[in-house]
Parts: structure tokens; C-alpha cells; sequence
């Protein structure tokens, strides 16, 4: 039996997000907004692939590659969050695989000291 529009498109991606909602619910994105104009850039890759589309459905396992604030961000999909939680509820829904990393508030300059 097929279902009416969109109700028929949610049922071929079970299991999947749009990636604008993703963005938002682990707070990599501070708005839907923000989250739409970084999809929608062309900067952000799903497992290598560019996408452009702020309704490409993201999945478990998926490696995102994006920049934000002047960082490239790769982190890897390990669930899909059901809202927009608190921080760390946030961060155990993704993994970030680049390892050492450290904010750029905190980075030293040795030639100051």
C-alpha cells in the first residue's frame, strides 16, 4: 500500500534525520536556521559526499565533515536524537574523530611566555 506524500517519504527513510534537524538537536548548530545555511553552503559532506540540501537524510554511522568558526569539524553519527536535550545528552549522539583537538581559546603562544 503506498502512502499519501509525505507520509510516504518518512516511511522510505526510517531509521534517518534531515540533517538540518541533526545539526540542530546536538547543538552544532545554535538555530534550525543556522543549521539549514550550513547544509545549504555546500560546504558539509555526508561520508564524502558534498550535499547542498538541507533535507538530506543523515544516519547512524554517517561521517560529517563541515566547517564552523574557522575549525573543520569530522564527527561521526553514533545515534538520532529525539529532541533537542542538554549538552551532554547532545554529545553522546555523536563522535568527534579528530583526536587532540583543542579550542581556540585555550591555545597557548609560546612566544608570549
Amino acid at each position: 500500500m503506498r502512502l499519501p506524500g509525505l507520509l510516504h517519504w518518512f516511511a522510505m527513510v526510517e531509521g534517518a534525520m534531515r540533517i538540518d534537524r541533526f545539526l540542530w538537536f546536538v547543538r552544532l548548530a545554535k538555530t534550525r536556521s543556522a543549521a539549514q545555511a550550513i547544509a545549504e553552503r555546500g560546504h558539509l559532506r555526508i561520508d564524502g559526499r558534498p550535499i547542498d540540501r538541507a533535507h538530506c537524510p543523515v544516519r547512524v554511522g554517517n561521517v560529517l565533515t563541515f566547517a564552523v568558526a574557522d575549525q573543520v569539524r569530522v564527527i561521526r553519527v553514533e545515534a538520532l536524537p529525539a529532541r533537542r536535550g542538554p549538552a551532554p545528552e547532545a554529545q553522546g549522539c555523536y563522535q568527534d574523530l579528530i583526536a587532540g583537538r583543542t579550542p581556540a581559546d585555550t591555545v597557548r603562544d609560546p612566544a608570549s611566555e
